[in-house]
């Protein structure tokens, strides 16, 4: 099982409201990786587990930075975030979530 399976799934209307932004900002976040999104059901919707505290996961732009240059497209990314990792016991998102960034960010770095 993923966290795929278990997680909420939020909407750009949803974000807007959860984070006080406007729609163009919430894309912005998203088109610059401050928060991975993907079509479920022909709307765009962000994983509720890549926000903290009504804010994207800080660590999550540079995991997702890694990624893109790791060749990962933004779905792919999303996908992997959410998927258990062997090397890291439990899904990178979790893993990023109880602070493990360096380690998350090198199994990144070797999917090269």
């Amino acid at each position: 099982m993923t966290d795929a399976d278990q997680t909420d799934w939020l909407t750009v209307p949803d974000l807007v409201e959860l984070l006080g932004l406007t729609p163009s900002r919430v894309r912005r976040l998203i088109d610059d990786r401050h928060l991975l999104a993907t079509r479920v059901d022909g709307m765009l919707k962000v994983p509720a587990l890549f926000l903290r505290d009504a804010a994207p996961l800080p660590e999550l732009h540079g995991t997702a930075m890694v990624l893109a240059d790791a060749g990962f497209s933004d779905a792919e990314s999303l996908e992997w975030m959410l998927a258990e990792e062997d090397s890291l016991g439990t899904t990178p998102i979790a893993a990023l979530r109880a602070g493990r960034k360096s380690e998350v960010r090198r199994v990144a770095q070797a999917l090269a």
